[in-house]
C-alpha cells in the first residue's frame, strides 16, 4: 500500500508544526523542502522527528561529488528517512551519494520535474523532447547503475519505472490531486488511486491538504483513496 507524505509548503516552522498538530495521526510522513528548510534549518526536522514523524528532506542536491556526499552524511546524522539528489548530477555524484548514505536513510533521484513538459525540458537539454517519460527512463537508468534507492516520478511514469527499477525501488510521486483540486504549478498530476495503482511507494500532496479547512479529514480521504490501489 502506498504511503502519503504531506509537503510542508507553509510560511514558517510555527505554521508547519501547527499543521502537523491538526493532522495528528492521519499522516506520519512530512516533506521538508528548500524554502522552509532555509528559513528554519535542521531544528524543524528534529522537532518533527521528536513527534514521531518521518522526514522526507527534499533539497535535490546537485553539486560536486564530495559536497553531495557530505550533505547525505549530514542528513543521515540528522535522522531523516528520505532525501533527494538530481540525477543530472551524473554518475560520480550519484555514486558518491549512494556510498554516503547510512542505514535508515534512502536516497531517491529526481529526473524531470513534474512542473515541466516536453518543450520546456527540451530547452534545458537543447533538443526537441516530445516525451518526457523517455528522458525520465534514461536518467533513472543512471541512478540504478549508481545504486540509488529509488526515484521521484510522475504517476504516469510510475508503472514503466517500476518495471525498470524493480519491486524494491521507492517511487515517490508528487503532483497528487483529488478530483476537483487545482493543478497549480504541477503539469503532470494524478489522483491518489491512479498513483497507487501505477506502483508508487510514497504519494506527496501539498496544497490540497495544507490549504484545506480540515486538513486531517482531507489527509485521511487521500490515504483511504490510495489504499484502494
Amino acid at each position: 500500500m502506498a504511503e502519503v507524505a504531506v509537503a510542508l509548503d507553509v510560511a514558517s516552522g510555527r505554521d508547519a508544526l501547527a499543521l502537523v498538530e491538526r493532522i495528528g495521526e492521519a499522516i506520519s510522513w512530512y516533506k521538508l523542502g528548500p524554502v522552509l528548510y532555509v528559513r528554519e534549518g535542521p531544528d524543524l526536522a528534529r522537532e518533527l522527528l521528536a513527534r514521531g514523524k518521518q522526514v522526507f528532506l527534499d533539497l535535490k542536491w546537485h553539486d560536486i561529488p564530495s559536497t553531495v556526499a557530505g550533505a547525505v552524511a549530514a542528513a543521515a546524522d540528522l535522522g531523516v528517512s528520505l532525501a533527494t539528489v538530481h540525477l543530472s548530477g551524473g554518475p560520480r555524484m550519484l555514486e558518491a551519494a549512494a556510498r554516503a548514505r547510512q542505514a535508515g536513510l534512502r536516497i531517491v533521484g529526481v529526473g524531470v520535474l513534474t512542473s515541466m513538459d516536453g518543450p520546456e525540458f527540451g530547452t534545458v537539454v537543447a533538443r526537441a523532447v516530445d516525451d518526457v517519460s523517455l528522458e525520465q527512463e534514461r536518467l533513472v537508468r543512471l541512478g540504478l547503475e549508481a545504486g540509488l534507492d529509488g526515484f521521484v516520478c510522475a504517476a504516469a511514469e510510475a508503472a514503466r519505472l517500476r518495471e525498470i527499477a524493480g519491486r524494491h525501488a521507492w517511487l515517490v510521486t508528487p503532483g497528487i490531486r483529488r478530483a476537483g483540486d487545482g493543478a497549480s504549478d504541477q503539469r503532470r498530476t494524478a489522483s491518489p488511486l491512479e498513483a497507487a495503482r501505477a506502483g508508487a511507494t510514497l504519494l506527496v500532496v501539498g496544497r490540497p491538504v495544507t490549504g484545506a479547512e480540515d486538513p486531517k479529514a482531507v489527509a485521511r480521504e487521500i490515504r483511504e483513496e490510495a489504499a484502494g490501489g
